[in-house]
């Protein structure tokens, strides 16, 4: 997080009250020196903009943000220009991202535009609104405000004067990012290691060596020695199971915020605002045990901020691959599928001293990587198109090495399509037809699969039908297909599987919810279709439409309520490779000073919102760019 400094962190509760926040002199005072020299070179500026150089007090910046949810429509926004956008508001940038990296305006009835507050980062976590302000220079403030004030829509990324451009060149966007969801885990209790998965399980010794020794005290008796995260042990049938060890950190669940962990965690995680280790098991671990002098760091070595103790035990290496798979699954001739991966490289190095560890990163090609990012430990100092040498310098604990998306090497592990009809108002008939594994050889199994029909605005009152394979379970507003269920792989072979059945709801009842199709220039009073059925093609979607008339369009909070039936939703979960082909040799591992230690490697691939919608039915997609 080089270059990252946060000037204020404000937390804010469902009912938009400042309950906590957090100010740093230090950076504020660069902000202001910023500030001083900006504003007295603006007369030769185009955009003739006097940066505010002030914090705004709890009661003004929760004002501040009331009124842009009223002008935005929620707290996050719309993210795209409507016919509601106001020039110079957010949404009449025309940008996504706007809705996570916000700006307010600070006490907007005086004269002047002097009072734009940019950019906050808006992490939504639980009942809470956490806001984090990053220093940035007042040019980029100023650029900007003048992006909010163009004519134009939608502008192209990476053109000149583009919010992306703006963007590429602010890397305290990045870090005031990794502050904002670190927060939110720690108010929430979220805190969660990443799961590192061996190859075999270890002994009883081993295990309890690793859960005693890993954090690196175990020279350490006369004080309590935290828990290590634990670590998922893979047993012969590949069945990953979670190690019985917690953590001793508290949990705050649904309880009022723990306003002292969070001041503890702030001052220990981001000194003077400079943010150096967010990793909240260190800062626990340093609160309950502090040090001794067995704890004093080398002489000779300079003992990083995210490795506060050195293990000390039996050495070994592990690395897991852990890929999350999206898709959109349509079946349709004029719209494509979709499918893309999100992975990470899971770490743990139980290593004696400060060592470095290094490896090459080959076949990024054939793995369709897109996009890499690296934990801060790590150095990138070979880079090419199909070749990238890392080393790094692991900290405590399990850790994410890396992150990066990929494309889907192998095909989708789920294809096939879903239909589903409705012959009444209350009775539907639907079809599944879909393949598993299809060109996946060995030693690709998938543990489990499961497709899943919601149906969050109508309650099922009976169902009809026997799938090919697998198990059928109901409740009010699903059905639940699971046709791979634990115990019952499915290695170097694919399998067929359909499920034709009927199904029949409560009678509709109309629904007067409040729509956001006001905020998207429709009338609220106007009428959503003709009562006339001729010009309908078939009963279908005359029942269709009919039903649809009084259902209100989904929030862009939830995209996959839009209708009441409109999609079925595939989890699986996948190990032995990951589908993207990236992979770590353990061979070519090195640790300096070398020592003999085992690498160990795994990998799991589970589903992230894999989505089959209704063949027969509406459905959103993205449009394509005609070139």
């Amino acid at each position: 997080m080089a270059g990252c400094s946060i000037r204020a962190i404000w937390i804010l509760n469902n009912f938009d009250s400042v309950i906590f926040s957090r100010r740093f002199p230090v950076v504020e005072r660069q902000w202001r020196t910023a500030c001083k020299a900006e504003n007295e070179n603006s007369s030769n500026d185009n955009l003739n903009y006097t940066v505010y150089p002030l914090l705004p007090t709890d009661s003004e910046l929760a004002a501040a943000f009331v009124e842009r949810k009223k002008r935005e429509g929620s707290a996050r926004g719309f993210g795209i220009r409507v016919t509601q956008s106001a020039e110079g508001s957010d949404s009449w940038v025309d940008d996504p991202i706007t809705r996570h990296i916000i700006s307010l305006f600070i006490n907007k009835d005086e004269e002047g535009e002097n009072n734009m507050l940019w950019p906050l980062i808006l992490h939504m976590k639980g009942h809470y609104c956490i806001l984090v302000l990053p220093l940035v220079e007042p040019q980029h403030l100023k650029a900007y405000a003048g992006v909010c004030r163009r004519s134009d829509c939608g502008n192209a990324i990476g053109v000149p004067g583009s919010l992306s451009s703006l963007l590429f060149d602010l890397p305290s966007i990045t870090g005031a990012c990794m502050v904002a969801h670190a927060i939110g885990d720690v108010i929430t209790g979220d805190v969660v290691e990443p799961e590192v998965v061996v190859s075999a399980s270890p002994s009883v010794g081993g295990l309890l060596d690793s859960l005693t020794g890993s954090i690196g005290i175990s020279g350490i008796s006369t004080r309590t020695k935290p828990v290590a995260a634990p670590v998922a042990a893979s047993t012969t049938s590949s069945t990953a199971v979670i190690g019985a060890a917690t953590s001793d950190a508290p949990k705050f669940g649904s309880r009022p915020l723990d306003k002292d962990a969070l001041r503890t965690f702030i001052s220990s995680s981001m000194p003077f605002g400079t943010p150096l280790d967010l990793s909240y098991s260190n800062i626990f671990a340093i609160k309950v045990n502090g040090f001794s002098s067995s704890d004093l760091p080398l002489p000779d070595l300079k003992q990083p901020a995210w490795k506060p103790y050195l293990y000390k035990g039996k050495q070994r290496m592990l690395f897991t691959i852990h890929e999350t798979v999206h898709a959109a699954m349509y079946d349709r001739d004029e719209i494509p599928d979709s499918i893309s991966i999100s992975g990470q490289v899971n770490c743990r190095a139980e290593l004696e001293g400060l060592p470095d560890v290094s490896f090459p990163l080959t076949g990024l090609n054939k793995a369709g990587i897109e996009v890499l990012s690296f934990h801060p430990c790590a150095q990138v100092p070979e880079q090419g198109a199909d070749k990238q040498a890392v080393m790094f310098s692991p900290p405590l604990g399990n850790f994410v090495l890396m992150h990066y998306q990929a494309f889907c090497g192998l095909g989708p592990p789920v294809k096939g399509f879903y239909q589903l009809s409705m012959v009444s108002e209350d009775e539907g008939a639907f079809l599944f037809k879909l393949c598993l594994m299809e060109g996946y050889k060995s030693p690709l199994t998938m543990e489990f699969c499961t497709v899943t029909m919601p149906f969050p605005r109508r309650r099922v009152v009976s169902f009809d039908g026997t799938p090919s394979i697998g198990t059928v379970s109901t409740t009010e507003h699903l059905v639940e297909w699971k046709i791979i269920t634990g115990g019952r792989g499915l290695t170097g072979r694919s399998i067929e599987a359909t499920f034709p059945g009927t199904i029949k709801f409560a009678p509709w009842q109309i629904q007067r919810l409040p729509s956001s199709r006001s905020f998207l220039g429709a009338d609220e009073d106007s009428d959503f279709e003709t009562d006339s059925t001729n010009n309908m093609v078939n009963v279908e979607e005359f029942l269709m439409e009919k039903m649809s008339k009084d259902l209100p369009p989904a929030d862009l909070e939830e995209p996959f309520c839009w209708q009441a039936y409109n999609y079925a939703k595939v989890t699986f979960k996948i190990v032995g490779a990951s589908l993207s082909g990236m992979s770590i040799d353990p061979k070519s591992v090195s640790i300096y000073p070398a020592v003999r230690a085992p690498v160990e490697f795994s990998s799991q691939v589970t589903s992230g919102d894999y989505i089959l919608w209704n063949t027969l039915g509406k459905c959103p997609f993205a449009a394509t760019v005609k070139v």
